[in-house]
């Protein structure tokens, strides 16, 4: 049987469309970081190139009788300004993208990418449906539940593409944003 960590982890693959706060721990990810806006050439080559690395390790885990459904793409996002993030040229925009990866694959199994073990502890989750453009209007709503439980940003902006956009009408793509937190003070 297929390990799919979409069923099995439903914390960290599901939230609601209000923010909620959540705690995670330590998994592991073949990873690709770079910098330059969104579908850029770096982005693509990178994207494509960890989907290699994750099917590669698929592969040798489902020769031990450990298969995988590999998971869902996923990227931190920040700027190196200090402007708001949004305001800032895609250009500017570094990314690290990621496929979390089972436990049963080792950094041996991972050619092609880097393979990390990130732990974001204490976080907000939200899930936003529509297109990439309207994500503001989440944030903002994220910043606002920050500011009612005493939360600050304590990591990189998070996000988990349950759709792809290829193939998903803009308006019915759902996304899920994290930001890991502190408690203030």
């Amino acid at each position: 049987m297929k390990l799919d960590l979409a069923k099995t982890d439903k914390q960290y693959y599901d939230a609601p469309r209000e923010p909620v706060l959540r705690t995670f721990g330590a998994h592991g990810y073949v990873t690709a970081t770079g910098s330059g806006a969104p579908l850029g050439d770096a982005y693509t080559d990178a994207v494509a190139g960890l989907y290699r690395a994750a099917y590669g390790a698929k592969k040798l885990a489902k020769a031990a009788d450990a298969d995988f459904v590999v998971p869902k793409l996923e990227g931190l996002w920040w700027v190196e300004s200090d402007e708001p993030p949004l305001s800032v040229p895609r250009e500017q925009w570094h990314w690290k993208m990621m496929i979390r990866m089972p436990e049963v694959v080792t950094a041996d199994m991972v050619s092609g990418a880097v393979f990390e073990r990130l732990t974001e502890g204490e976080s907000i989750q939200v899930l936003h449906i529509g297109p990439y453009a309207t994500e503001p209007e989440t944030l903002a709503r994220m910043a606002a539940f920050m500011t009612e439980h005493g939360l600050l940003m304590n990591g990189r902006h998070h996000e988990i593409y349950l759709s792809d956009p290829r193939k998903t009408p803009a308006e019915n793509t759902r996304t899920i944003l994290r930001h890991p937190v502190r408690r203030r003070g």
